[in-house]
């Protein structure tokens, strides 16, 4: 088959970038012929597909950067040259799109009565993403990251019909027990750990919405944070954890080249997200053998069984009965190791796979 991706970013910086790329990788390998458009490339991941470069203007505002990104790949892309055309940004000239989040309508909900109907009908940005997201949602097909942005779709939109789940997948030759156990105790011993201490990893740059308020009065006793990515309101954080006394027991680590030696000097992986389409750091720890805590209304939570691959709180524990129950070592290695068992099945091979098999069976 000769399929068109459509993408801002063909690069690894991002989980909707990574989907994109190992997706691409995995049906390259199948002999499918591979073009992606994108405005960003990185030229390491150029072998054996054709890149069109799309350009990119009005940087300064994201959804008339959307908009102009419609606009080029629509001169870009030939009519009736590709089998498929996927994309996986806001769009509504495709055969597919894959919804890497939860719709723009779902995250007005947060907002006050007032502060909703200005942002709902009197703000010009949100007028366009909600006409933008209208369009999107009537796209032949759908695909979604997880059960919680299809139950979503459905919620806000009705859409029900013709719309598939895919969930993200992980290397797991690179993220496994195997390959980290190596890096432990040179990574545990580079952070002065101690080897009574329980290391807790949070792995994400959306520092609100990915629940670190929830963590930060929850570290206590024997326990130590790691906070690894480029968060918001940064400043704000680290008051919070002078406030708590927490100056010894919380390491914000920046942005990283290579997070494996974090994962590996875990003990917990924590993702206890407001929201969150999916969560790839939860299924990466799980990957590497760590018992990893969620919280429900992440879409990744559909991959667990409470207390036996990995522990969901908001579902009758909280997070601070979740962090008691890893305290105990029997229960890591129990949760971790049936962790790495789900995690098995979900490699970036089987997302390939399945959607090679909903390419022929339901677009060519």
């Amino acid at each position: 088959m000769k399929i068109a991706f459509l993408v801002k970013r063909f690069t690894l910086s991002g989980g909707k970038e990574r989907y994109v790329v190992e997706l691409v990788r995995d049906l390259n390998r199948r002999g499918h012929d591979i073009h992606v458009y994108a405005c960003k490339c990185e030229p390491s991941l150029l072998k054996e597909i054709t890149f069109h470069q799309v350009p990119s203007h009005f940087t300064f505002s994201s959804i008339l950067n959307t908009l102009s990104f419609i606009r080029e790949t629509r001169k870009l892309v030939p009519n009736h040259e590709y089998d498929i055309v996927h994309s996986h940004e806001r769009n509504y000239t495709q055969d597919i799109v894959t919804l890497h989040s939860f719709s723009y309508l779902e995250g007005l909900k947060k907002y006050s009565f007032f502060r909703k109907i200005d942002q709902k009908y009197l703000s010009l940005r949100s007028l366009l993403y909600l006409m933008l997201e209208k369009r999107q949602m009537k796209s032949p097909w759908l695909i979604s990251v997880s059960q919680a942005v299809s139950k979503d779709i459905k919620k806000y939109y009705g859409r029900t019909d013709n719309i598939v789940t895919i969930p993200p997948g992980v290397d797991t030759d690179y993220f496994n027990p195997d390959t980290i156990k190596k890096y432990r105790d040179p990574a545990r011993k580079e952070n002065h750990l101690y080897s009574d201490e329980l290391a807790v990893l949070f792995v994400g740059s959306a520092f609100q919405r990915k629940g670190l308020d929830r963590i930060l009065p929850e570290i206590s006793g024997n326990m130590r944070l790691f906070v690894v990515g480029s968060g918001d309101k940064l400043a704000r954080y680290k008051k919070l954890v002078k406030k708590y006394d927490l100056e010894k027991k919380v390491v914000f680590t920046g942005i990283v080249k290579d997070v494996k030696k974090y994962y590996a000097l875990a003990d917990i992986v924590v993702l206890p997200s407001l929201s969150e389409a999916f969560g790839m750091s939860i299924l990466e720890g799980m990957a590497c053998g760590l018992p990893v805590i969620v919280s429900a209304n992440s879409g990744v939570s559909d991959l667990i069984e409470h207390n036996k691959n990995g522990l969901i709180m908001d579902k009758g524990s909280s997070l601070d009965e979740c962090l008691h129950i890893l305290n105990s070592q029997e229960n890591r290695l129990r949760i971790g190791k049936n962790a790495r068992e789900t995690a098995k099945l979900y490699t970036w091979e089987r997302v390939g796979q399945s959607h090679e098999e909903f390419y022929k069976k339901n677009l060519h």
